[in-house]
């Protein structure tokens, strides 16, 4: 006799497992498939914004991730050709209880949520279990195959099964839904470098020059760094060699000339292939995509995480009523999108501006920074810089706990 849950979450990331959480939390019986034994995976989002903090305090958990190791960015600065920086966003200007980006690792993040959820009765999650099929009656998606790391097969049905699988998702893929995809001038090399004590760590710092620019993350015992480049040069850069691209970015980052010797060869460089989509529907009869699935982000601004839980916490407030009743349709899968839609749109339109604007010119060599007009304008006007730390750091529509979720510290 097959398995059968009222919620399938496919994928253990911030998405599937804030919206196992919160679904589990209004008492609906929940099961999220990870197919990765652990979450420990470098570099993925690590931003933790406003926002998703306010979230977690609504959900009794914030006195648990202020816990957990994590730096706090206070600001986005840019440099200017007389050597000095400018302001470009500042979170400390936001009237609100985070006001700054918290730096953690993301499994850290994620085994947080997940051990919240196993304290609740109707939550379950499955590590080592993959999807490999959806299950079909006639067209309507009725859950799915699976397979463990040990090669074990079986099926799980679901009244409702949810994508949160990321921007390769086979769940989509599978329902025959496909993006619209936007052209991207960039792709992100990732490493890290050992952190000194007097480097700063309270600001996103680029570093832009003709033809690549980097973003340097703090984090408490190291500095992420994100090396910006033409899209589909990959080959090219590890075909030049690790002395080579050392040169390279200890010429954009001077101040990181001596220690370049912690990258050993080109495998400590990761290359991700940066692409902005978006579903047209994010669900057919009985699968719903939120977060990367139904919609993959630049990481300009860093906002895909945070994205993706806005969508899981407004899916679990649409949806927790409908899958108690059993009575989840194609009216109450749409809802889900059309309140997500617009901040949607909004951060990948706002993030294409940034692509043909400043993005994309510096990284063809045909400009050296930012704009000089925007940057005359922020160091005229500095209080303007709330605006661009609104957008990224709270966004047009945040979403709040339920009330059937909220908690207490002492009840979470």
């Amino acid at each position: 006799m097959g398995e059968r849950t009222t919620c399938l979450v496919v994928g253990g990331g911030p998405a599937g497992m804030v919206l196992g959480l919160l679904l589990a939390r209004a008492g609906v019986e929940v099961t999220v498939l990870e197919k990765h034994a652990d979450f420990l995976r470098d570099f993925r989002g690590d931003t933790v914004h406003p926002s998703t903090l306010q979230l977690l305090d609504e959900l009794g958990l914030a006195e648990e991730f202020a816990r957990l190791p994590h730096t706090k960015v206070e600001q986005v600065v840019i440099p200017t050709a007389d050597g000095n920086t400018v302001t470009l966003g500042d979170f400390r200007r936001l009237r609100v209880r985070y006001p700054y980006i918290a730096m953690t690792p993301q499994w850290d993040l994620l085994d947080l949520l997940a051990d919240a959820g196993r304290r609740e009765p109707t939550f379950t999650l499955r590590m080592s279990t993959e999807m490999t099929d959806l299950l079909r009656e006639g067209d309507r998606v009725c859950g799915v195959r699976y397979r463990t790391a040990d090669g074990d097969t079986g099926e799980i049905r679901a009244d409702l099964t949810v994508a949160c699988d990321g921007r390769h998702s086979l769940a989509r893929r599978q329902a025959g839904l496909r993006p619209r995809e936007y052209p991207v001038p960039i792709d992100v090399w990732w490493f890290r470098l050992p952190r000194m004590p007097d480097d700063r760590p309270a600001a996103l710092a680029p570093h832009a020059a003709p033809g690549r620019f980097a973003v340097v993350i703090p984090r408490e015992t190291f500095l992420q760094v994100a090396y910006i480049g033409r899209k589909g040069t990959d080959a090219e850069l590890r075909a030049r060699g690790i002395e080579a691209f050392r040169a390279d970015v200890a010429e954009l980052i001077p101040e990181f000339r001596d220690r370049m010797d912690a990258l050993a060869s080109m495998d400590d460089v990761k290359h991700l292939d940066v692409r902005v989509d978006r579903l047209v529907q994010w669900h057919v009869d009985g699968l719903l995509c939120i977060g990367d699935a139904a919609h993959a982000m630049s990481p300009v601004g860093g906002v895909g995480i945070n994205l993706a839980v806005q969508d899981a916490v407004a899916a679990a407030t649409l949806l927790a009523e409908p899958l108690r009743r059993g009575t989840v349709g194609a009216a109450e899968l749409a809802a889900v999108r059309a309140r997500r839609l617009l901040p949607t749109v909004a951060v990948q339109t706002l993030q294409r501006a940034m692509h043909r604007g400043f993005v994309g010119p510096l990284v063809e060599g045909r400009r050296a920074g930012p704009p000089k007009p925007v940057l005359a304008l922020v160091q005229r006007l500095p209080y303007l810089s709330v605006v661009p730390a609104y957008l990224i750091g709270v966004g047009l529509r945040p979403e709040h706990a339920p009330a059937f979720a909220r908690r207490t510290p002492a009840s979470a």
